[in-house]
């Protein structure tokens, strides 16, 4: 059973930094897609930046190009993203999430494919930008 538990979160002054973790347990076995996705108050769940396990491939999604990286430790034990210059709009409910993808037969960008399997979420971390 796959495990996912966000930290990082927090307060920060708009145009700072911040990195959010993602503890992973159970998630070893094989190639998973992992993501992070956000949700501000009112709106839809929004993807933010995934990776694929097998070859740490990545897409950003284009509201946080050039300001977030979303990265692994070696033993795939922890995922991480990295933002910065944050703005007001960044301010969410960020969330981790896994699906497993051992023939890499469906894209972790769930933008490209409607059929995205992210069956495993983390409870969420909040970041709240401020000026």
């Amino acid at each position: 059973q796959v495990q996912l538990v966000e930290s990082g979160g927090g307060s920060v002054q708009a145009g700072g930094s911040l990195r959010l973790s993602c503890a992973v347990s159970g998630a070893t076995d094989r190639a998973y897609c992992m993501a992070w996705f956000r949700q501000r108050p009112g709106k839809e769940r929004e993807y933010v930046a995934s990776l694929y396990t097998e070859n740490h491939a990545t897409s950003i999604a284009d509201s946080v190009k050039g300001r977030a990286t979303i990265s692994q430790n070696n033993a795939k034990t922890t995922l991480y993203l990295q933002m910065n210059s944050l703005k007001d709009d960044d301010s969410a409910m960020y969330y981790c999430a896994a699906g497993a993808n051992p023939l890499n037969d469906w894209p972790c960008n769930p933008t490209l494919s409607p059929s995205g399997r992210y069956n495993y979420w983390g409870q969420g971390t909040q970041v709240t930008v401020s000026f």
